[in-house]
């Protein structure tokens, strides 16, 4: 503009000097010339503002990132495979990415007492979707957890499965004594197990309890060498197809009042140093499971994918979940109470159980829901994202997917009741 303005003073002049008399119009020349000098001079100085501005709002967009990551240069994420959720569609597109501007590592766990120890030893920051039970268990024994959300409700996947052959129901489920059963350790279908065997009247010490990842609880109640597995996901799809369960996830709740559910959960020292990088995540966590709710058809190959799962395993398991929007985690319902008072009374179940030496007297201290207050419902636009690039989400570009099946030899009991 300023340059405009300038020309159209020069051309005015030179005008003028063509219309004056000789002197005047050499005087007019002259103060033309000056102004022309002036100009160019304005417009290198511009230029060089210019660049210095672009440089400087670089810069300032370097700090304000690294401001919000707390110098955080990636982030690493455990979750489960053959565990579909909508933010999976998120993990894919590489959303949290964009939404953090690091990299975010997502790796796969068996159990959420291994994603504990993972924690412990700082290897992963934040756990999605980690069971409650190994949550309380673990700050129960000592390490500083933290829950900052809830991930995931289930009550109808998350089971036991007897073997057909055996014919156990619920009338004569104390045949199950003296046998073996795979469960995993410190979980939530350990709790859930040891609830629904104590309500039917077994006695649990004349059970052989064999610890194993649901997928390995699955392959050995085929093979026959369990009478029952307990498990969740893909692992208790399988089992079903060599057993039946005893009791539905409906008749629990309703008559043990079992909740099952999982949480998003991190550790004390992250959540002081990160707490931007927890909100950031828990945001483009709920606009998933809002853009789920609203067209669960367009992101459901993309999760598939992510879960490590076919369509058809998929629709199923997602079916029996549902994901409380942000608004209902923070009523009373979930941690405005709830959760606190559910945490307090697994540990105090597995202390009477011997599963743990002793409870903390409350657990109000770990359920903070601080990050979750800053998160906003709105409408998503991940869906137009993805349609920008199809190809992106066939092949997942360059996320990084690990699988973590051994935590450095931690036996998940000991550390379940010790560590």
């Amino acid at each position: 503009m300023k340059k405009v303005t300038v020309a159209m003073m020069m051309a005015f002049l030179l005008l003028l000097a063509a219309c004056t008399g000789d002197d005047l119009a050499g005087t007019i020349e002259e103060v033309a010339e000056e102004v022309g000098q002036v100009a160019e001079q304005v417009a290198e100085n511009a230029d060089e503002i210019a660049e210095e501005v672009e440089e400087t709002a670089g810069e300032v967009m370097e700090t304000a990132e690294e401001v919000m990551t707390g110098g955080l240069e990636e982030l690493t994420v455990a979750y489960f495979l053959e565990w579909p959720t909508p933010n999976q569609f998120a993990q894919i597109e590489k959303l949290y990415d964009d939404a953090l501007g690091i990299p975010v590592n997502w790796v796969s766990f068996d159990t959420g007492v291994a994603m504990s120890a993972a924690m412990a030893s700082g290897d992963v920051h934040i756990a999605y979707s980690q069971g409650l039970v190994p949550f309380a268990n673990a700050v129960s024994a000592g390490l500083d957890l933290h829950t900052v959300g809830i991930a995931v409700s289930y009550a109808e996947n998350d089971n036991c499965v007897a073997r057909t052959d055996l014919g156990i129901t619920r009338d004569n489920v104390t045949d199950l004594h003296g046998q073996q059963v795979a469960v995993p350790i410190g979980t939530v279908a350990h709790y859930k197990m040891l609830k629904e065997m104590e309500y039917l009247g077994v006695d649990v010490a004349q059970l052989e309890l064999v610890d194993l990842a649901p997928a390995d609880g699955a392959a050995a109640l085929q093979r026959g060498d369990v009478a029952m597995a307990c498990g969740w996901g893909g692992g208790l799809a399988r089992m079903k197809e060599a057993g039946n369960i005893i009791m539905t996830g409906a008749e629990m709740e309703a008559e043990i009042g079992l909740k099952v559910f999982d949480v998003v959960s991190v550790t004390g020292d992250f959540a002081n140093d990160h707490g931007d990088v927890i909100t950031a995540f828990l945001q483009v966590t709920e606009d998933a499971n809002a853009q789920f709710a609203k067209d669960p058809s367009s992101m459901m190959e993309t999760i598939a994918e992510a879960a490590g799962m076919d369509m058809e395993a998929t629709e199923s398991n997602l079916a029996t979940f549902s994901f409380p929007t942000a608004d209902e985690q923070l009523s009373d319902a979930w941690m405005g109470g709830t959760v606190q008072n559910f945490v307090k009374e697994v540990a105090d179940f597995f202390v009477a159980q011997g599963e743990l030496e002793s409870s903390l007297d409350s657990y109000d201290a770990f359920i903070n829901s601080s990050f979750l207050e800053q998160v906003t419902s709105a409408p998503s636009m991940m869906a137009d994202d993805s349609a920008m690039d199809d190809g992106a989400m066939a092949d997942g570009g360059d996320m990084k997917v690990c699988q973590v099946t051994d935590v450095g030899g931690i036996d998940d009991k000991s550390f379940n009741a010790t560590a």
